[in-house]
């Protein structure tokens, strides 16, 4: 690990949304616990260097098909945010589209409603127009490693505790993890992980975010609804935050969310 001064943001994003990508324009992938910012970074950014951007949120399976999933392998995969609750195809196939894109083209970015907790109909997705300069896509696991068998054994929370005795849901998310998001993974060209103080501050920061989406305070009820909500994050947020991501920059956060340090980690 090379330690550097705090960079800016914004300008540390551009640089490596400009470096040559592997197949066409280049994909740059943005990291981060939930309500660190880096959605209004990727597209403040993407509005600056005339990249497409999109959130790994705006692919999140329908609320019918995690109901399907939650009957078949496990009931907290009703719940939106683990791996296994994205529909990577889609992804995969809005990705080719961009890449393969032309001056005179217009792609429909996927947009998902967190409020109502579905996909938007396609008639409401943005449309992004001509040949992006860059890809910029922000999620909170992105880049994210596998888990060793041993990690797994221990539940991390009251959640898994409970709702996850022998360990099904934590394993089936650490499978996704190993083939599909891993495949993913490979068509990135940079990773740029936001790293939070702790686990701690996540709770705060959800709240802020939500209150941002219905414009208003949060009833005590809301934020107890929260919590049980970032416990479905909690085992691989950690896992993140100790250093269990992909090769790629990573900056520190404070609680205020400023950029506090950075480092260059290599395999």
């Amino acid at each position: 690990m090379t330690p550097s001064r705090p960079p800016d943001l914004p300008e540390l994003l551009s640089r490596l949304a400009f470096r040559p990508g592997k197949n066409g324009p280049p994909l740059i992938g943005v990291s981060g616990a939930q309500g660190c910012g880096k959605t209004t970074l990727v597209r403040a950014v993407a509005a600056r260097i005339g990249a497409a951007c999109l959130s790994l949120d705006d692919v999140y399976w329908p609320a019918s098909y995690r109901a399907t999933l939650a009957r078949r392998i496990h009931p907290q995969f009703a719940t939106r945010g683990p791996p296994g609750t994205h529909d990577l195809p889609a992804l995969d196939d809005v990705l080719n589209r961009l890449a393969a894109a032309g001056p005179d083209d217009a792609t429909p970015l996927p947009a998902f409603d967190k409020l109502a907790d579905d996909r938007l109909p396609p008639a409401d997705w943005p449309v992004f127009r001509g040949a992006p300069s860059a890809i910029l896509i922000d999620g909170w696991c992105l880049g994210a490693t596998p888990q060793t068998p041993e990690m797994l054994e221990k539940p991390v929370n009251a959640l898994e505790r409970d709702e996850d005795p022998d360990g099904v849901w934590r394993a089936a998310i650490n499978t996704h993890l190993a083939g599909p998001y891993a495949i993913l993974f490979d068509r990135f060209d940079s990773f740029l992980h936001l790293r939070a103080p702790g686990f701690e501050v996540v709770q705060a920061w959800r709240e802020e975010q939500q209150a941002g989406l219905l414009n208003r305070k949060l009833l005590l009820e809301e934020k107890v609804g929260l919590r049980r909500f970032i416990q479905h994050f909690e085992r691989l947020t950690r896992h993140m935050l100790a250093s269990g991501v992909r090769p790629g920059v990573v900056v520190g956060l404070d609680a205020a969310r400023r950029p506090v340090s950075s480092s260059v980690e290599s395999a």
